[in-house]
């Protein structure tokens, strides 16, 4: 039984879900740098992130870390992919073997190219069977509202992802298990870079067919590139692959599918990151994914275009005829031969 936790940090998806904990009778501390926001939390029982959401009084926040992980059974790091490192290294101070350590997280270490879990492991320096990655479609927004929301949770270590599973799982918030912890990291981080083209060819006003084919071959590649990672290939047809995909690439809620449909519309990448006010975690993704591409020999061609929308300054419509007339393939071009028999001896 599990009677505090900490969440590490209080953006709109560590609300969310600290929302999920405090429904189960569990007091959370979350965890913030910003004084002003923690004082509105606690004495409003708001977080800005999520307006209109009345927070539960068992959400209190607090921007001393110490304070957030003393007597918590469970942490939730869900800061942004670029401050993991160190929001897990000042972590490590108060950390215990005892602590279930639970991420969701949905991106990589740009530098590295690492993935978060990964980079938590390195700097507790413990095995990273020990961490947990959630995933799945949920939008904060609807997780507030008790909407029905189904996710999955994933772990080398398969009692870790139980006790995960028991810590979250209630009335509305189900949660599948999952072995395969690099695929599940994969998808959540990859389906950003799709979402962006989605929110894109949406801006052009492309309509559904070019999103449909958009999204079908998005998570070809999505696939492709994981399994050449490492990962289950059925792991992408789940929540945390075309679930995920599907939520993130066609909702308003979407901050990545926001931010490509204003790119869409015209709008330079700088402009949008500014009008967005949160984190685009797709821009830094298909950063390390165009890497990633290069480093596994992988073939990526959404992935790359945007990269060459996003950092190069090639026009949306210009990228989208590159797709359109690249040379015939096989729609089953999935993954290597090699690969797919090794997946089937």
């Amino acid at each position: 039984m599990f009677e505090k936790a900490a969440v590490l940090v209080a953006g709109s998806w560590g609300t969310a879900l600290a929302t999920v904990l405090a429904d189960k009778g569990i007091q959370v501390a979350l965890w913030t740098r910003n004084a002003a926001q923690a004082e509105e939390i606690n004495r409003d029982h708001r977080n800005h992130y999520l307006p209109g959401a009345l927070l539960s009084p068992n959400i209190q926040a607090t921007t001393d870390m110490e304070e957030a992980v003393r007597d918590a059974e469970a942490v939730i790091i869900v800061s942004p992919s670029s401050a993991v490192r160190q929001v897990s290294r000042e972590f490590k101070k108060y950390w215990n073997e005892e602590m279930l350590v639970i991420h969701a997280v949905k991106g990589f270490e740009t530098e590295s190219l690492k993935r978060v879990s990964t980079v938590i492991a390195e700097e507790l320096g413990c095995a990273e069977g020990r961490i947990v990655v959630l995933s799945g479609p949920s939008h904060a927004e609807e997780v507030v509202k008790r909407c029905p929301t189904t996710v999955v949770v994933a772990s080398m270590e398969e009692g870790e992802a139980m006790r995960a599973q028991d810590l979250f799982m209630n009335s509305y918030f189900r949660v599948y298990t999952n072995r395969d912890m690099v695929g599940v990291e994969l998808a959540g981080a990859l389906k950003n870079i799709i979402a962006l083209g989605a929110g894109m060819s949406d801006g052009l006003g492309y309509g559904d067919n070019a999103k449909a084919a958009l999204l079908t071959r998005g998570l070809a590649e999505i696939t492709r590139v994981g399994v050449e990672m490492g990962a289950n290939p059925l792991t992408f047809a789940g929540l945390a692959g075309v679930g995920d995909l599907v939520v993130t690439a066609t909702s308003r809620h979407s901050r990545n599918w926001r931010a490509g449909s204003l790119l869409g519309q015209g709008m330079p990448l700088e402009k949008v990151l500014t009008t967005m006010d949160m984190v685009v975690e797709g821009v830094r993704t298909t950063k390390a994914a165009s890497e990633i591409a290069v480093k596994y020999s992988v073939q990526m061609p959404i992935a790359m275009q945007l990269y060459h929308v996003l950092f190069e300054g090639l026009d949306a419509r210009t990228a989208v005829e590159a797709l359109m007339g690249r040379d015939k393939k096989t729609e089953m071009e999935v993954m290597s031969l090699e690969t797919w028999e090794q997946w089937h001896t």
